[in-house]
């Protein structure tokens, strides 16, 4: 009976949701900057489904991730992982990492644990997802609220600020903001059964 209503209420809710151009990337003051950064995992394709291992109904890891092409002045990486088909306002926000080193080429499975506090051992610092928490909030979309897309969107900075404290979306955009030289996105599906 609690699975068939919370099927009801996910269908209730399938007209609210941002949508992709939402996403970080795609809103218009960054939509100019060249996308020119390929951004890959090999656990699954572009607007591909993703592996139940990535999500909450499976082991919750977060996917792996490489990146190739980054522009020549890159300093360091900036990582927004959202959801643009959560039930609310804005993309839900699953993952932040700032700080990535320029040298860098990609992130292991799991690399974004589910609770980090301090510098991660790669020497990136992970902001706040949407539950305030710093970490990887696992892919869990509501059940009959019908597939979800999720936008791993990398940019490349020209300049290594300087973060006192874990970002969260907003602060994050904006101290980047004048930085960004480069941009890549991968997006995942996911459809809860």
């Amino acid at each position: 009976m609690a699975k068939d209503l919370a099927h009801t209420l996910g269908r209730m809710l399938r007209p609210f949701r941002p949508g992709p151009g939402a996403f970080a990337s795609r809103r218009p003051w960054r939509a100019g900057c060249p996308k020119t950064i390929t951004l890959e995992s090999a656990a699954f394709e572009n607007n591909g489904p993703m592996p139940d291992r990535h999500t909450a109904y499976g082991d919750g890891l977060s996917p792996p991730l490489a990146w190739r092409d980054l522009p020549p002045t890159t300093r360091s990486l900036a990582l927004l992982v959202e959801d643009a088909d959560a039930p609310s306002l804005r993309p839900l926000v699953h993952a932040i990492l700032v700080g990535i080193p320029a040298s860098s080429s990609g992130l292991a499975e799991g690399a974004i644990p589910p609770v980090q506090r301090g510098p991660a051992s790669g020497g990136w610092l992970v902001g706040r997802n949407s539950l305030g928490r710093c970490g990887w909030l696992p892919i869990m979309p509501p059940p009959g609220h019908g597939p979800h897309r999720y936008g791993f969107q990398l940019f490349a900075l020209d300049a290594e600020p300087a973060w006192q404290w874990p970002p969260g979306r907003g602060f994050m955009l904006k101290t980047i903001a004048p930085h960004i030289v480069g941009r890549g996105e991968l997006i995942g599906l996911y459809r809860r059964k």
